[in-house]
């Protein structure tokens, strides 16, 4: 069966709204662990008056009456957030939507559901033993991971349910599914998005953003949840100046993520860019420094953990409770040496367009791997989260585009820039996304 949604927003324009969410809803409704609740009514209601503003001649936002999910940490009104866990199941209900929800229903979008995640979205695997994990679309034969902590997120979209899937990204938890399902993520600036309403992790880190198949989808969604579209310079490749990190983001590769990133490298090159391999040597700090998420969530969660910690995957607990070993003054301290990191990292990429990394060193392995070995988990999460991260320890963007051949599994290529820097880096994927799909 054909998914419901298999091309970008702009060509969908001629469709029935109605027609299309009910078939994504029906879809939805099949698919294994993808969706913790959906919104037929809601959906429904945001199609037909799409429809209707649309047969009337009335100009509607371009993601008027298309289905969108939402990640399980944001909150909708009149309903218990979960975020992807047991342990909140008596919680009260939210009062309010989240402000990047009220701001998608605003522009019109249908909320067809939300979407499973990692619990309280702390692993960028995938893994969840409460509502089962969603399986990697890319791969019929073998059940993969779809990366996390935004798996539904990404299987949503990548399965043809949805035309975004809005989720959230504290160290490349919408990058790297992105990258493993082959779509398009981009994680903003965080002060440019409102997180009003997202069950945190890590206020320090956390950023809310989305994931579609193309880099323009991205940014009508971006333009709609930070109420501020960005306007993106047209660049042409053959002027840009590409920085490629030697240090610590290229190790560890598999054959296929090498060859995957060095084809685009030489896309690039052969086009005019100019690519200048740089030691980068601030990002052996990062590990050391990027320790927020630790203190930040066991603040959070402290009260919970010490009633209910059987009820939490126990994988989660662990890395919530490592927050405890820091003191408050070293906390404080990861604040300012932050800061000179942040300070010494811009210095080095003065001069670039864009900074280019693999957005992770592997393809998706299989979710039977990781479940039966906890050492393999924590082995595949840490190389997972090592390069993404470091875009949210910059307080920087960065985009993830599809960069595999026809037929491979997928692999991404990230495109990252620091603070503020995200018009032009949206500007750099545009130009790169169009040269490797060839036009």
């Amino acid at each position: 069966m054909n998914p419901p949604i298999s091309q970008s927003i702009a060509h969908l324009a001629q469709l029935s709204r109605r027609e299309l969410v009910e078939r994504c809803l029906a879809d939805a409704g099949k698919a294994q662990s993808v969706f913790t609740r959906l919104y037929p009514e809601a959906a429904r209601a945001a199609a037909d008056q799409a429809d209707a503003m649309r047969a009337a001649r009335v100009e509607t936002h371009a993601l008027a009456g298309l289905p969108v999910s939402i990640k399980d940490l944001f909150d909708v009104a009149g309903e218990t957030t979960l975020a992807g866990s047991i342990v909140l199941k008596d919680a009260p209900p939210a009062a309010a939507d989240a402000e990047a929800v009220r701001r998608l229903r605003r522009a019109g979008a249908a909320i067809i559901g939300k979407t499973n995640m990692t619990e309280f979205a702390f692993s960028g695997v995938g893994l969840n033993p409460h509502y089962g994990t969603p399986a990697n679309p890319r791969d019929a034969a073998v059940a993969r991971i779809p990366g996390g902590s935004s798996s539904g997120a990404a299987v949503s979209v990548a399965a043809g349910l949805c035309v975004a899937g809005l989720g959230s990204d504290t160290g490349g938890s919408i990058r790297i599914p992105a990258a493993l399902c082959g779509l398009v993520g981009f994680k903003p600036t965080k002060r440019r998005v409102s997180d009003a309403g997202a069950l945190p992790l890590s206020t320090t880190l956390d950023t809310v953003c989305a994931m579609t198949r193309s880099v323009q989808d991205c940014l009508l969604v971006d333009g709609v949840i930070a109420d501020q579209p960005l306007s993106p310079p047209a660049l042409s490749v053959n002027r840009l100046r590409f920085a490629v990190p030697q240090s610590v983001v290229l190790d560890g590769m598999d054959e296929q993520v090498a060859a995957s990133f060095q084809r685009a490298l030489s896309r690039l090159s052969a086009a005019g860019a100019e690519i200048v391999d740089m030691p980068l040597t601030p990002l052996r700090e990062a590990p050391e420094i990027n320790r927020f998420s630790g203190p930040e969530s066991l603040a959070w969660h402290r009260h919970l953990l010490a009633e209910h910690e059987a009820m939490y995957d126990a994988r989660v607990a662990k890395r919530i409770k490592l927050g405890a070993t820091l003191s408050a003054a070293d906390y404080v301290d990861l604040h300012r040496r932050r800061a000179d990191w942040i300070r010494r990292m811009e210095a080095e990429l003065a001069g670039f367009d864009a900074m280019l990394m693999p957005t992770v060193p592997t393809v998706a392995p299989p979710i039977a791997e990781l479940e039966a070995s906890e050492d393999e988990f924590f082995r595949v999460n840490g190389l997972m989260l090592r390069n993404p991260s470091t875009i949210n320890l910059l307080d920087g963007c960065a985009v993830s585009l599809p960069c595999h051949a026809p037929g491979d599994l997928p692999a991404g290529l990230m495109i990252a820039g620091p603070a503020m820097s995200d018009a032009r880096v949206m500007g750099v994927a545009l130009s790169v996304e169009r040269l490797l799909a060839g036009n």
